[in-house]
């Protein structure tokens, strides 16, 4: 598995996200270009999981949301603080959508 997530991108929509399975995952939300807007994830206590997640996430509607990519783990924490540590190391910040509620104890992690 790739450090950074290399999913392909998805419409940002009711029906594509209706299409989604009821797993558990992390998600990342991007604007147009791609940019990573937000880093989610569906854990346990998520009713769909990623079903229900990003149709919350579509009705609350982050500026300039376009598209997702999905990745389906058990290990969902684990992985949802790596692409976090992974994007503060690339671009210095955490996603916009992310800065408010940071995790408690994010590591640092130097990608190659």
């Amino acid at each position: 598995m790739a450090l950074r997530m290399d999913k392909p991108w998805r419409a940002l929509d009711a029906a594509t996200v209706a299409g989604l399975p009821g797993q558990l995952g992390i998600y990342q939300i991007a604007d147009a270009e791609g940019r990573v807007l937000y880093i989610g994830y569906a854990g346990g206590r998520s009713l769909f999981g990623l079903r229900s997640k990003l149709r919350e996430e579509l009705d609350q509607g982050l500026d300039d949301a376009t598209q997702f990519r999905v990745e389906i783990t058990m290990q969902y924490m684990t992985r949802y603080l790596e692409l976090l540590m992974v994007h503060k190391a690339d671009h210095g910040v955490l996603p916009r959508g992310n800065e408010n509620a940071p995790p408690p104890r994010l590591g640092r992690l130097s990608p190659v």
